[in-house]
């Protein structure tokens, strides 16, 4: 790593390596709960709805109680969409309360409620893991992605997932836009799920980057 690299990942990850579970007060673990709390977080980020609103309704989903499937399944619909609305969540509440119903009822039936199960099925490829969390109501590549890049702290298996939206980020900021040699800038995948969110962030925004620029020289 030459000392622009580390400079630029040093500014980045200060600054900007929150990951979005943890935003959304999950605490991440190789357990059902915190990853079934991930894979709602996932489905909520999927809208075209910014980030901030998206991690805001996963959170009163978790304060309403909502942090397992079958919590989720067994809440009334209109529960569902009170709890989003308050998380300012509104466009697309009515249908997303209908999604998130269906997929705890998915996860429930097909894998008794943990995603490991869905994991092993997989045989822990990538590849496949998609395929498997696209057939959840409102989880589609954008779905798949959100979730991986943060699962990859917990789940070696499928580390590094560097999707196009985090080589974007890397990109702008002069970082190596190939997912092996970017993956190789950062310690562990815990860093490297950290790295992710903070280039997400960074392809997002003209201005972050002219700040990390700034500040890494």
């Amino acid at each position: 790593m030459g000392k622009t690299d580390k400079a630029v990942l040093d500014v980045l990850l200060d600054r900007y390596g929150r990951t979005f579970a943890k935003e959304a007060g999950i605490k991440l673990a190789d357990q059902p709960k915190p990853l079934y709390q991930l894979l709602v977080l996932a489905l909520l980020l999927s809208a075209r709805i910014s980030a901030e609103v998206a991690v805001a309704a996963a959170k009163e989903l978790f304060k309403a109680g909502y942090s397992t499937p079958r919590a989720m399944r067994e809440a009334s619909w209109q529960d569902r969409v009170d709890a989003l609305g308050r998380g300012h969540y509104r466009r697309y509440d009515e249908r997303t309360s209908t999604m998130l119903g269906k997929a705890a009822e998915l996860l429930l039936d097909r894998w008794k409620g943990d995603l490991r199960r869905l994991r092993d099925e997989a045989g822990g490829d990538a590849r496949r893991i998609t395929q498997l969390l696209m057939e959840f109501p409102g989880i589609g590549p954008t779905g798949a992605d959100i979730f991986l890049r943060e699962v990859q702290a917990v789940w070696p298996q499928v580390a590094p997932h560097l999707d196009k939206r985090v080589l974007d980020g890397a990109e702008k900021l002069g970082l190596p836009r190939q997912e092996r040699p970017l993956a190789r800038l950062a310690h562990s995948n815990d860093e490297l799920a950290r790295l992710s969110a903070a280039l997400v962030r960074v392809s997002r925004s003209k201005k972050t980057v002219d700040e990390v620029m700034a500040a890494a020289h």
